[in-house]
């Protein structure tokens, strides 16, 4: 079992910046790739960027690509979401998950999940 914590999310102006944080715990070694999703109210949970504990590039969803940038400390066991010129649009609750196998964009194959932090972007 790998347990997964987010914080960092809040309210922010439009065009400010946020960073999210991941720390997982537990069987770590099991996991391969680290995944943000974010699912605002009424709709599906979407992929938001993923990367590989191993060296690796990372990989971002179009509506993100260029804002926002995922990292990692493999020392600690955290994954990081630094996410900039904010938008409204970008207001969901934010979650990480690990998987088992390499990066996959799909929400379906992670395996362990977080509870999920909340980001508010107001215009």
């Amino acid at each position: 079992q790998v347990q997964l914590v987010e914080s960092g999310g809040g309210l922010v102006q439009a065009g400010g910046s946020l960073r999210l944080s991941c720390v997982a715990s537990g069987s770590t070694f099991s996991s391969d790739a680290m995944g943000w999703f974010r699912q605002a109210p009424g709709k599906e949970r979407d992929f938001v960027a993923a990367i590989r504990w191993s060296p690796g590039s990372p990989y971002y969803s179009d509506a993100v690509k260029g804002r926002f940038t995922i990292s990692k400390d493999n020392a600690k066991n955290t994954v990081y979401l630094q996410m900039n010129s904010l938008k409204p649009e970008d207001t969901a609750v934010y979650y990480c998950a690990s998987r088992r196998r390499p990066v996959s964009l799909k929400v379906y194959e992670y395996d362990y999940w977080g509870q999920g932090t909340q980001v508010t972007v107001s215009s």
